[in-house]
């Protein structure tokens, strides 16, 4: 990953979107910021999505993000509600195309594991890992937050992992071609 890559990690969402931002930084992501849209106050779908495309286009022109990491939407049973959340993350994705941010999509899974090493994990469990991670004071009130902050995470753990075709047959192999892979070095 290039030194100071910043990406816009986001959990769409249609009552509350959670964002968080990194900078990409050697091998140890800066948080810059992470938070959330509350959309509850809206009662029309259709200013929620508005709002939601303003807000993230106001995210990318303050932070200058080179990338979008978003969480895709999951199969749910209530077909209504996973049309709703898809335009939420359509509306997200429509912001970055509008300011040529490459988009990168994650299942919920895939980020857990990322953070967390496994594809069940609570929120809670995601949001701890990111606090110590990320050495965060203070846990936002809301976790969908830390949920948007688990994708740009995610993103940039994905960027770090060495391309096919270089692998490696052992961990003593993979640690003599990445020295400063080692822990503690």
């Amino acid at each position: 990953m290039k030194e100071g890559k910043i990406i816009l990690g986001i959990d769409p969402g249609t009552s509350i979107m959670g964002y968080g931002i990194i900078r990409g930084l050697k091998q140890q992501p800066e948080l810059l910021t992470l938070g959330v849209i509350e959309l509850k106050k809206f009662k029309d779908h259709y200013v929620k999505i508005r709002r939601i495309f303003e807000r993230t286009i106001q995210l990318i022109d303050q932070y200058h993000p080179d990338e979008l990491a978003i969480e895709a939407p999951f199969y749910g049973k209530n077909v209504q509600s996973m049309l709703k959340l898809g335009r939420a993350q359509g509306a997200a994705i429509s912001a970055a195309l509008s300011r040529d941010l490459p988009i990168f999509e994650y299942a919920p899974k895939k980020i857990k594991m990322a953070i967390t090493g496994q594809g069940n994990a609570s929120k809670e469990q995601v949001a701890g890992i990111l606090q110590r991670l990320m050495a965060i004071t203070e846990l936002p009130s809301n976790l969908d937050a830390t949920d948007g902050l688990a994708a740009a995470v995610c993103h940039f753990y994905q960027k770090e992992i060495p391309e096919k075709g270089g692998g490696y047959n052992s961990w003593k192999d993979f640690l003599s071609k990445n020295p400063d892979r080692k822990a503690g070095g």
